[in-house]
């Protein structure tokens, strides 16, 4: 029974590995969107709701993981030669999860800033253009004479 329940949880860790392979791909799509001369937020989106979905896969997983470890922790401990070689591969599956997990922190910290710049941009060009707008609506009321006051309300007397 403890065999089927390790087997189960290798295949729980090979799975979280391809899941975080298709994050880290999401991610570098995501990437590429913002280095484009023509960011494409909708694309961007799209990108988001994919790895959204992935996550909470990850996150069902991950409490899989440890219900079904709970139910074979002891057996494990009090039998460790016996499942060495599965304990063993387990480790070497889990440090890489790790690993992954390190790779798209960094990942998700480089699109963050990303973004960030893209909107502080953004936000700049809008307000460069607020001032363009209000100087040539000034410009316009001064050439127009909104701005001009007749001379019948000054007094013309000398």
């Amino acid at each position: 029974m403890t065999e089927n329940y390790l087997k189960v949880l290798e295949e729980s860790l090979e799975r979280k590995l391809e899941i975080m392979a298709k994050i880290q791909e999401c991610n570098l799509c995501q990437q590429e969107i913002f280095q484009a001369q023509d960011v494409n937020l909708e694309e961007f989106d799209k990108y988001v709701d994919q790895k959204g979905a992935l996550i909470e896969e990850l996150m069902s997983l991950d409490n899989g993981f440890e219900t079904l470890y709970r139910n074979v922790e002891q057996e494990l401990q009090n039998n460790r030669q016996k499942y060495a070689a599965e304990i063993k591969r387990l480790q070497e599956l889990v440090t890489r999860v790790t690993e992954e997990s390190v790779t798209i922190q960094a990942q998700e910290a480089r699109n963050k800033k990303q973004v960030e710049d893209y909107f502080r941009k953004e936000r700049s060009g809008i307000a460069q253009n607020r001032k363009n707008s209000k100087a040539a609506f000034d410009y316009y009321k001064s050439m127009s004479g909104s701005g001009y006051a007749s001379s019948q309300f000054y007094d013309n007397k000398k």
